[in-house]
Parts: structure tokens; C-alpha cells; sequence
């Protein structure tokens, strides 16, 4: 308990290469914010359930919550005063206790290409493998080139490069904001247009949560929380909570404010890649979150049966 109470603050987050640098940028900012040495902010490691599953797609193992449950627990127990995660990774409502106290301003949302064989996606050969666990990356890939070998390809960033570079499969698609931030954006061979390949909701942002009520955490987070990125953020939780919130569907959402107006481009694909469905709103930044859910509902009322799971099967 000692050493606990050492530190002004102690954040937790994954244990994951990326994850852990997200965490220190948020120590460094934090640290800037409050006048401290980064030393007096504790960071722990904590390994989630998502951590431990490697031969299936997370949405078939619960999807959102797997790399968060984990993390939120040592949050409300009070082993952790605040969490870092990737934006993309938090379920559309918090679990009891916890808040989301911001977001650091957003790095690059694009995805990345990685191959050994191609300079751009689409000059991979006929029949190439592609290697891919998100089911939004995997419907993309499909609907522009349903030629491709789509197999699902898991682990951490350097894991994934590793196995494109020496053609374990022929191409991989990650997040370019990882990558930057990890100082290894220089192994992507392009960076894929964001009209062609929309992200996934949250893509390069990172979110802190707080307890909910810790006044003084919440007061500190609020200091390195981007207003530009929370508005964007807000706007598609919006969109992606009105569809459900669901991880068992190809779901890509992004935001922007351009010129004082915020604009969202939604979509929604079937696995196979044989269709997809936008839906395009702009109006004011302020209202971000009714914007995003005004997308949703538009794009929910339009999609043909079986796009989306159940109901019941939404997380």
C-alpha cells in the first residue's frame, strides 16, 4: 500500500506495446498539466480477457467490454484512479461507476496498408491473402476486392507486421495512429483514403475513464481532454449507439469539424462485403451528439433485413 500511495495518480491500461504508450503519453500529458514529474504518476499493467483469446474474432468471444471489463474493475475497486484505452475498444455505455473523463487529441483515424508484396491495396494480385481480424476491415476489403483470401489474423502491432512483412499473408490493415505512436509508421507502404476504407468509430483517439464522483481525477483529466476530439467522439458514439452499439456488425463511423461545422460519414456493411449503406449529416459542432444519433436512426431505418445482428445478440 505504500508504494501505492506514492503517486498522485496511478492510470491503468493494457500491457500491450501500443497500449502502454498510450498510457505514457497520457502520463506525459497529465505530468505537463498538473506541474509533477511524470514518476509521480503510476502506470499498471492489467491484462484483459481480450489479452487471452487469439484463435477467434472477438466478436464471436463478446466483442466491446473485452479489453476494457478488466480495467473498469480496478478502476471501481480503487487500484487505479483513472484508464487509458483506445477509443474504438469502449463500449457505447460505461458500466456502472465508471465516466468517461475525455479524450487526448486524435492522432491519424486512416488505416494503414502492410505488404511485402503490393504498394498500395489495390495492386495486390488476384487471389492475395489478406490478413484481418476486425470485421469492418474484412467487409471493406471484400466489397472493394472480392477476390481477396480474407483470414483472420490476431495479435499485437509488431505480431501483425511481422506476418505481412515475411508473407505469412500477403497484406494486413491497421491503424495508422498505432503505428505512429509505437515510431513504426515508416513500415506502412500507404495510408488508405478515408472515403475508400472509413474507420472504425473512435479510430485514433484515446479515451480516459474516471470513477464516477472522484472529483479531483475528473478535474485533472479535464485539462488534457481535447475539445475538438470530444466533439467528434461524441458524434459517433452517437451514431454507433443508435445502431445498437453492436461489435458483431461491420461498423465504420467518422467525424470531423471543418470549416465550424462537424460532419459525420456513417456506414454499415454486410460480412460478405456485397453491400454497404451510408448515411452523411453536417450541422453544428454543439450539437454533436444528437447529429450522430440522427445518422443512426436514418441508417438503421434504411438497412434491409439480416445486416444487423438481433437485438438480443447487441452489446
Amino acid at each position: 500500500m505504500a508504494a501505492r500511495m506514492a503517486f498522485l495518480f496511478t492510470l491503468g491500461a493494457r500491457g500491450s506495446p501500443l497500449a502502454l504508450a498510450q498510457a505514457h503519453e497520457a502520463r506525459r500529458r497529465l505530468a505537463e498539466a498538473i506541474g509533477c514529474e511524470e514518476e509521480a504518476i503510476g502506470v499498471e499493467a492489467i491484462r484483459t480477457s481480450g489479452d487471452l483469446i487469439g484463435d477467434r474474432p472477438l466478436a464471436e468471444a463478446g466483442g466491446k467490454g473485452l479489453f476494457t471489463k478488466e480495467i473498469d474493475a480496478a478502476l471501481v475497486a480503487g487500484r487505479i484512479d483513472f484508464a487509458v484505452h483506445s477509443a474504438k475498444d469502449l463500449p457505447t455505455d460505461p458500466p456502472d461507476g465508471v465516466a468517461i473523463a475525455g479524450f487526448l487529441p486524435r492522432e491519424d483515424a486512416r488505416d494503414a496498408f502492410v505488404s511485402a508484396v503490393a504498394d498500395c491495396f489495390a495492386a495486390l494480385p488476384p487471389g492475395a491473402r489478406l490478413g484481418a481480424a476486425s470485421l469492418r476491415r474484412r467487409a471493406q476489403a471484400r466489397r472493394l476486392r472480392p477476390d481477396l483470401k480474407v483470414e483472420l489474423l490476431r495479435g499485437n502491432v509488431e505480431t501483425r507486421l511481422r506476418k505481412a512483412e515475411t508473407r505469412v499473408v500477403d497484406a494486413t490493415l491497421l491503424a495508422l495512429a498505432g503505428l505512429k505512436r509505437l515510431g513504426l509508421a515508416q513500415r506502412a507502404r500507404a495510408a488508405l483514403d478515408l472515403e475508400t476504407f472509413l474507420p472504425a468509430v473512435g479510430q485514433g483517439a484515446i479515451a480516459l475513464t474516471a470513477r464516477r464522483g472522484d472529483a479531483r481525477t475528473l478535474r485533472a483529466l479535464a485539462a488534457i481532454s481535447d475539445e475538438a476530439t470530444v466533439t467528434a467522439l461524441t458524434a459517433e458514439r452517437a451514431f454507433l449507439a443508435a445502431l445498437g452499439g453492436s461489435c458483431r456488425a461491420p461498423i465504420a463511423g467518422h467525424a470531423r469539424i471543418l470549416d465550424g461545422a462537424l460532419t459525420l460519414v456513417g456506414q454499415v456493411l454486410r460480412e460478405d462485403g456485397s453491400e454497404s449503406f451510408e448515411a452523411r449529416v453536417s450541422g453544428a459542432p454543439a450539437d454533436a451528439a444528437l447529429l450522430g444519433a440522427a445518422a443512426g436512426r436514418d441508417l438503421a431505418g434504411r438497412l434491409p433485413p439480416g445486416v444487423l445482428p438481433a437485438p438480443a445478440a447487441r452489446t
